[in-house]
């Protein structure tokens, strides 16, 4: 069952009137909550005094191209093939490319997608060209691509944009937020999350506040949104825009957020913080991942729980028995085989191929 069958009566009206043939769906959704005991246990005894239960929302195990970023194409391009779209394009630091191109070949639509020259993970872009889409580079940063992009869809209206701005992409990430109310039977205290162009910690919230508002959870059990840039390409944190951001976790390089003022908001209504994590904090939680929990990741998904740790390590919030802090990963690990590869590729022991020499380094 996709994404708009199963939360039908939580779309807006333009995604309800969607007719049955012009549904774009490929298993999206539906991700595991993976309760995170060995890591609960790491930071109680490295830090001390943790008590809350932590949940890793594992949005890598999204289908089909192991992102969030499947959960709002299926809503965004749906409506577009109703509308009877022949093409799309979108600025993208990779995942939105992979999700948009998957899903527009699905849908029969041709995609344009624009990065940053050098700085998106080969992992992506190859599924962005497994399924057809055209790929133009262009020297310089995703905000630069972002603001030609905007200007392409301004003077083409034939064109369609699947960034975070298309409004119907909002639908489809508020189910993640549906998803982990309905798998704890309440919202979490605390919700972690990776900011890069700010529409998921938006998205996320709206999904609270819409599950609020129609007597799924309580007011009072509002989740804090607790938000992570990295640190070099952390605007919001910083209060201004950066011009060349840098960071290892290139899903959330990202100088000049399209829902900045949306992420703000989210913020304040929640009582949440949005901060930054160095990228040596950011690879410190990406290698404890599959290590402690078995779950591999993208670096930037990894800022969540290096936020968390932050804030165990600071002391900055009380984690007790009865609170619940959830973390979002928001990529599979094999989106940036890069990365993998220099942080966790040893060389293998080469020997000799006899029982004895194989035996020498078991030493069992």
């Amino acid at each position: 069952m996709g994404l708009i069958e199963k939360y039908l009566d939580l779309m807006p009206p333009e995604i309800q009137a969607i007719p049955k043939e012009n549904i774009v769906t490929l298993g999206e959704g539906s991700t595991p909550l993976w309760r995170a005991d060995r890591l609960k246990e790491y930071l109680n005894e490295k830090y001390g005094r943790f008590e809350s239960d932590i949940y890793l929302k594992d949005e890598g195990k999204n289908y089909p191209t192991g992102s969030f970023k499947d959960r709002g194409m299926t809503t965004a391009v749906s409506y577009e093939k109703f509308l009877g779209r022949k093409a799309e394009i979108c600025a993208s630091t990779g995942n939105t490319l992979a999700a948009a191109a998957t899903f527009c070949a699905r849908a029969g639509i041709k995609l344009f997608g624009l990065l940053p020259d050098g700085k998106v993970a080969l992992g992506k872009i190859s599924q962005a060209f497994a399924c057809g889409a055209e790929v133009i580079q262009v020297r310089g940063n995703f905000d630069e691509a972002f603001r030609i992009v905007k200007e392409i869809v301004a003077k083409n209206p034939d064109i369609g944009l699947l960034n975070s701005l298309n409004p119907n992409r909002m639908p489809g990430q508020m189910t993640g937020a549906y998803e982990i109310c309905d798998k704890l039977g309440r919202a979490p205290t605390y919700h972690y999350i990776p900011v890069g162009n700010a529409g998921n910690i938006t998205a996320y919230w709206w999904g609270y506040k819409k599950y609020i508002e129609i007597g799924k959870i309580q007011p009072f059990n509002r989740p804090a949104m607790r938000g992570y840039q990295a640190a070099g390409a952390a605007p919001i944190v910083l209060n201004r825009i950066v011009e060349s951001p840098e960071t290892v976790a290139s899903a959330i390089r990202i100088g000049n957020p399209a829902r900045w003022e949306d992420a703000k908001t989210a913020r304040r209504e929640s009582v949440g913080i949005i901060d930054s994590v160095t990228d040596e904090e950011i690879l410190e939680a990406y290698a404890l991942l599959p290590r402690l929990e078995q779950i591999f990741c993208e670096p930037a998904s990894a800022a969540s729980v290096a936020g968390l740790i932050k804030d165990v390590k600071m002391r900055r919030l009380y984690f007790d028995k009865s609170y619940i802090a959830v973390c979002v990963l928001t990529g599979h690990g094999l989106k940036d085989p890069v990365t993998a590869e220099r942080v966790f590729t040893k060389n293998p022991i080469v020997v000799d191929a006899k029982f004895d020499a194989v035996m020498d380094v078991i030493k069992m």
